[in-house]
Parts: structure tokens; C-alpha cells; sequence
């Protein structure tokens, strides 16, 4: 009997990257998530970012998102290494760019792997390597007037 490793099911998928974007228009939950369904995946991970209302001990009014031109590329280039690292069934990932306010979903992303362990894994090194990676620059602006530059998303 062949081991369960040996089935196409516990392994990455051919072409996982399912859905990558920055975009200007407000983000949906349900597309991310509908975009890494897989028949094969025991686990979806999904994390959304949103605006909170305070950073640093100041009150947030409101931000702004922008990005370089590479950024969609750099976001591919991030996905393509987890896909690398983990089992992905399917992988998606969206930023906004942008003025936003608080509530706002400023990022989506989720990943499908055959367990759930794989999918949280997964799912973490992607959002903190787009945090910390992908050319995505917050400006917020502060309730008492300031306001403040913020690199990688």
C-alpha cells in the first residue's frame, strides 16, 4: 500500500498561484477565499488586514496606500516561494492602494494545503514576507493633525 504522501492530493498543486493584485477599488473577502477552493486542500488559512483606528499610542483618522510599479511582481515573486516551501493547493493574495479608512480591508491573502498545520504555516510566512518585502508605503494621518510615512505596507 502506497503511503498517504504518495497521493497526487498531499502535494502542491501545478499552478497554485491563483489570484494576485493590488487594487485600487475595495477588497473582497469571498474572492480570496473562493479563489483558493481545492477539492485536495483539508485547510484554507486566510488572514485579512484591516485599518485600525490607533498606531502608536495616536489615534488614526484616516491613511493612504502606495506602491511602486514592481509591486504586483515582487507579490508574485513572494508567492512563488512559499508555493516552493509548502504543499500550496492554491494561493491568493490582494493589497489595496489607496486612501482608506478605519475598518477598511487593506490586505487578503489565504493559501489551501492538504492540512491545516501546512495552511497556517503557509499562510504566515506569506503575509509577513509581503509585509516586510513587497515596495507598499502607508501614509497615515493622525486625528491631532500629524501624520506619518510608513514602509512595507
Amino acid at each position: 500500500m502506497a503511503s498517504t504522501n504518495d497521493h497526487p492530493g498531499e502535494q502542491a498543486a501545478q499552478d497554485p498561484i491563483k489570484l494576485i493584485g493590488i487594487r485600487d477599488t475595495a477588497l473582497s473577502v469571498d474572492e480570496v477565499f473562493r479563489a483558493v477552493g481545492d477539492d485536495a486542500a483539508g485547510g484554507i488559512a486566510l488572514f485579512v488586514g484591516t485599518v485600525r483606528n490607533h498606531d502608536g499610542g495616536a489615534d488614526v483618522a484616516e491613511l493612504g496606500y502606495s506602491c511602486h510599479p514592481g509591486a504586483e511582481a515582487e507579490m508574485r515573486r513572494i508567492a512563488e516561494k512559499v508555493v516552493a516551501e509548502f504543499p500550496v493547493r492554491a494561493l491568493a493574495a490582494v493589497h489595496r492602494v489607496g486612501d482608506l479608512r478605519v475598518g477598511d480591508l487593506a490586505v487578503v491573502v489565504a493559501v489551501s494545503c492538504p492540512h491545516r498545520g501546512e495552511a497556517f504555516e503557509a499562510c504566515r510566512k506569506l503575509i509577513d514576507d509581503l509585509k516586510h518585502e513587497v515596495p507598499i508605503w502607508k501614509h497615515q494621518r493622525f486625528s491631532d493633525g500629524t501624520e506619518e510615512w510608513v514602509g512595507a505596507c
